[in-house]
């Protein structure tokens, strides 16, 4: 065989031997992305009563998996704030995520009241004239004024959402005088207004923090919020409170029960 034959078939070797082991990666980090989600669920559900993970090599045995992709997991699970690997005790459970219910319509102190309790920093509060999208939400006429609150949400003392909402001016002035600071608006709208909320039309979606939301809720400038928006309406179908909730993605869960119907 010609030199420059075997200098290319040397180097067809060499690719093919890259190729394999990049696939060989590949396939690890995928299983650790699939271990991590599992073990994920068992932390959010207190499946580690203890707050101490199983050894790697008793959860390499338990999920059928590799010591190392049992240490990309858990490098992964690291990474978002959930364990931490600790000198003779092993990974444990460092941070803990709270349930957040969305198949009904309560307020952050309803949904969380088993957890500990719930505080709101008011930081905004007043009349602002209505942005379009929010004049055309609440069906009021454009740039008519509306009641604007800013609340920093915090659970057991930890921040935990920022929340703004735009409530029509004729209910949200009474709100002026009542305790915002430990009520649920869901709570003082019914009070306020004689009549049960009714429904709410919600989107959830993942944001990166600007620096303002990232700043209040104390998280790293750019991390990633679990942003709720929120339209509630009283039972007789009037629209009532709009709100757009940056929940810290890393203390936070949103869960429901969904059924299929014809």
């Amino acid at each position: 065989m010609p030199p420059t034959d075997r200098i290319r078939d040397h180097a067809g070797q060499g690719a093919t031997t890259v190729a394999a082991h990049r696939a060989r990666r590949r396939l690890r980090a995928d299983r650790a992305r699939q271990l991590a989600d599992l073990l994920r669920r068992q932390l959010l559900t207190d499946g580690f009563a203890s707050g101490t993970l199983p050894h790697e090599s008793v959860l390499a045995t338990d999920y059928r998996s590799s010591r190392n992709t049992v240490r990309e997991a858990l490098d992964l699970l690291r990474s978002e704030g959930l364990v931490d690997r600790l000198p003779g005790v092993g990974t444990v459970v460092v941070a803990r995520k709270y349930p957040h219910g969305l198949d009904r319509l309560m307020g952050l102190a309803e949904t969380l009241h088993e957890h500990g309790r719930v505080t709101n920093e008011v930081r905004t509060v007043g009349p602002v004239s209505a942005p379009a999208p929010v004049a055309d939400r609440l069906h009021v006429p454009p740039g008519a004024d509306v009641l604007f609150i800013e609340r920093l949400r915090r659970l057991n003392g930890l921040p935990l959402s920022l929340d703004l909402t735009y409530i029509p001016l004729d209910i949200g002035t009474a709100l002026l005088g009542t305790d915002l600071e430990n009520t649920d608006v869901f709570r003082l709208l019914e009070s306020i207004t004689g009549r049960p909320l009714g429904h709410a039309e919600i989107t959830l979606e993942a944001v990166n923090a600007d620096a303002h939301s990232a700043a209040v809720l104390e998280a790293p400038r750019g991390a990633a919020v679990l942003m709720l928006e929120r339209l509630t309406h009283l039972a007789d179908g009037r629209p009532v409170d709009l709100e757009f909730i940056r929940f810290r993605g890393d203390r936070i869960s949103m869960s429901g029960l969904l059924h299929r119907t014809a």
